[in-house]
């Protein structure tokens, strides 16, 4: 069998887990996950884990948070005056927003804290700062 190697398409399975067992991503009821291994399209840590692997094989591999969605960056947090959110902005911690970043480019961030005066966004990716295992099956190589 021909084992996946870097610039090959490959298509998998996998279901994604944090360190207290909650899944937090997976490809199960859905199509396979394609993408060409070694292009940066995935996660480094998951990327660097497929070469190797032929049709069939399944496999476990902790991801570290340097190799998947990096540290918590404390600067990636700022508290907005609560005056300048819309009122019809929903503002429940653990909302997903969208900002207008001054060069026009939109980023996601969350809603972390919420008082009288300001409204604390955080856009740190969910997932930084954790360690990530996934449960990968190769399903395809082209």
């Amino acid at each position: 069998m021909t084992a996946a190697k870097a610039g090959d398409t490959v298509r998998i399975h996998y279901t994604g887990t944090l360190d207290d067992g909650t899944v937090f991503d997976s490809s199960q009821g859905r199509d396979p996950l394609e993408f060409q291994v070694g292009s940066g399209q995935i996660i480094p840590g998951l990327d660097t884990a497929i070469p190797g692997m032929v049709v069939g094989d399944k496999k476990t591999v902790t991801v570290a948070c340097a190799d998947a969605y990096g540290p918590i960056h404390p600067e990636a947090r700022q508290a907005v005056p609560r005056a300048e959110i819309p009122a019809d902005i929903p503002l429940d911690l653990g909302t997903q927003l969208q900002v207008q970043t001054p060069d026009g480019q939109a980023m996601p961030v969350t809603v972390v804290e919420v008082t009288e005066t300001e409204v604390t966004l955080d856009a740190n990716h969910p997932l930084a700062g954790k360690d990530l295992t996934f449960a990968i099956e190769m399903v395809a190589i082209n």
